[in-house]
């Protein structure tokens, strides 16, 4: 009997640099994630499955995408928060969401660890293993996992505000 497949939070890691670059061949793909080929196209198997990428095709279907990250992510990936140390930052403390998510609202300074990071605070775990290096060399991908943090640890306003950009990040291709 065949097992139930299910997302992974890298998956939506692949998902989102598909959309900056469709359908991206698997070893560019690969290499723009830092991890291997094959993992890239398992990922991009389960994508198909979930119906976010087209049937046989590496084209993400955007608006289910989007629906996805905004009314699933949260449930499907919950944060992990750890202690203080310096990383880069995510959520509300990523430079594009600091003014979106400003306001009334207290801002907790959120970071993927990182060695030599450029800001301290509260540590997010990453959703996979070379986020951090997948960051610090494409800052259109930085900004969009970092409105997937915003909406999953963000208050409602924030959420909504995350969401939004991401749209609109999305719409763009992230330009």
């Amino acid at each position: 009997m065949p097992s139930q497949p299910s997302l992974r939070p890298f998956d939506i890691a692949v998902a989102l640099r598909l959309v900056l670059v469709p359908e991206d061949r698997y070893e560019p793909l690969a290499i723009a994630l830092a991890t291997s080929t094959s993992a890239v196209h398992r990922s991009v198997a389960r994508l198909q499955h979930a119906g976010l990428c087209g049937p046989g095709s590496r084209t993400v279907a955007e608006p289910a995408l989007h629906e996805f990250l905004v009314h699933g992510a949260r449930y499907a990936f919950p944060a992990v928060h750890g202690p203080e140390r310096v990383g880069l930052p995510t959520a509300g403390a990523h430079p594009d969401l600091a003014s979106v998510f400003g306001g009334d609202e207290a801002v907790r300074t959120l970071v993927w660890p990182m060695e030599g990071g450029p800001v301290r605070g509260e540590t997010l775990v990453p959703l996979f293993n070379g986020l951090t290096k997948v960051a610090t060399r494409d800052a259109r991908l930085h900004r969009m996992l970092a409105c997937v943090d915003g909406i999953r640890v963000g208050t409602t306003r924030q959420r909504g505000a995350a969401a939004e950009l991401l749209q609109h990040l999305i719409a763009s291709r992230a330009t």
